[in-house]
């Protein structure tokens, strides 16, 4: 039996799940954590790190470790998306956390980290003969891939996140008619491509990756009484009806107002307000049909793969 730990270094929260991989290939997990770094506060769009925001990485890492030595992990994969890659001093850090911490921190490019999430989808989600869209919101950039239970077909990353847009457009409390137009707009010309790429596969539904959207079932749940997420499951039905109803109620809400929402965790007071246009934006242009969450994500892509590759050998 032996310990892994992956690390996912996102741009608004630092992840951490550690497993022990049984003998028969089977994961047991042990430990699952989160910590709201925020690297992209006040600097993501100049594409750099500010100074307050690369010392909370770097604490947030150095607790990670602690619970590295705890669990006596015997190996890590840590990965770094937007924030980091984009950063003039993105390597700045990675060195940084090696010297202080000892982990090697791999920064991959945003198709790297498509695939990763799409495999993490997979053994979270029943994918279906018909197509699928799945959708990975982050702080710096957000994921899209085309699939279904047999192939990818289609996967790109954005450079479009809600730390981007939060600092793009400074809204007011609550967000403005004419914000939510500019955001549209922006997302409109942005995500061109993706458009292209629906009208030549179809996908009949959307999955949230993790993040935002698990806050969406959380509200669901902590407002209208909808089904709890629970550690024992991985793949949950979004009612239309009620999604709208949260939304709605997340869009003209202050922060004074969201931070009294059953259901949502601190880490998404500020970011859940763009999250939600976003996801609007991709059901209204799209005309999908059914909308469901996968809890997991990329860190679970790179367990996923890790273990198929030990499978190969």
């Amino acid at each position: 039996m032996k310990r892994i730990a992956v690390i996912d270094c996102g741009t608004n929260t630092f992840n951490l799940i550690i497993i022990e991989l049984q003998d028969d290939k089977k994961i047991k997990k042990l430990f699952n954590t989160r910590l709201s770094v925020k690297l992209g506060e006040s600097a993501i769009n100049q594409g750099f790190i500010a100074e307050a925001p690369f010392n909370r990485g770097l604490a947030a890492l150095e607790s990670y470790n602690e619970y590295l030595g705890q669990f006596d992990v015997e190996e890590v994969q840590a990965f770094a998306t937007s924030a980091i890659r984009e950063a003039k001093n993105g390597n700045d850090f990675v060195e940084a956390v090696k010297e202080r911490t000892g982990i090697s921190v791999e920064v991959i490019q945003g198709d790297r980290e498509a695939e990763l999430i799409y495999k993490g989808v997979r053994e979270a989600v029943k994918m279906q003969d018909s197509n699928t869209l799945i959708m990975d919101i982050g702080g710096g950039s957000t994921e899209f891939i085309i699939a279904n239970k047999n192939e990818l077909l289609w996967k790109q990353s954005y450079k479009v996140g809600t730390a981007r847009l939060l600092e793009l457009y400074k809204q007011a409390d609550p967000i403005r008619e004419e914000d939510i137009a500019h955001i549209n707009q922006h997302l409109q010309k942005e995500f061109h491509s993706l458009f292209e790429a629906v009208a030549k596969y179809q996908p009949s539904e959307l999955v949230g990756a993790s993040g935002a959207f698990d806050s969406i079932v959380e509200m669901i749940h902590g407002e209208l009484g909808g089904e709890a997420i629970t550690a024992n499951k991985t793949e949950y039905a979004i009612d239309f009806n009620q999604h709208t109803s949260i939304s709605t109620k997340v869009i003209q809400s202050t922060l004074d107002e969201r931070k009294k929402i059953k259901g949502l965790i601190a880490i998404r007071f500020d970011m859940i307000v763009v999250s939600c246009l976003m996801v609007d934006f991709v059901l209204n242009s799209f005309q999908l049909n059914k909308m469901r969450l996968s809890t997991y994500s990329l860190k679970e892509g790179a367990l996923a793969e890790y273990i198929s590759n030990l499978k190969d050998i």
